[in-house]
């Protein structure tokens, strides 16, 4: 349950960039590449934010799908089997999104 350790880090992210401020909420993206499970992650989030002193503190997830593109310029957003050949031709893909985990707005009061 890596979930864990990336609270953690979060939280210390988070408690620089507030530098003392209230934080009230996270908006965080995560790619679907990054084997994170969000549920999991809400779930160590409401343990590990206190620990900080960020309570309460809303985490907010917004899922990135995988997209993948050949070099032939097709690009394709990836289902739940995460194959990523290009399903109209042979040529070898790139990912294009879906390894996201970033920060995107700490709101603070």
């Amino acid at each position: 349950m890596h979930e864990v350790a990336l609270s953690h880090q979060l939280a210390s992210v988070v408690s620089r960039a507030a530098a003392g401020r209230c934080v009230v909420g996270v908006r965080l993206e995560v790619g679907a590449l990054r084997q994170v499970v969000p549920e999991t992650l809400q779930w160590a989030w409401q343990f590990v934010a206190p620990t900080r002193g960020l309570n309460p503190v809303e985490l907010t997830i917004i899922r990135v799908p995988a997209v993948v593109e050949c070099a032939a310029g097709h690009r394709t957003t990836l289902s739940g089997e995460l194959d990523v050949r290009c399903p109209q031709c042979p040529e070898p893909t790139t990912v294009v999104a879906g390894e996201e985990f970033r920060v995107l707005d700490i709101d603070v009061e």
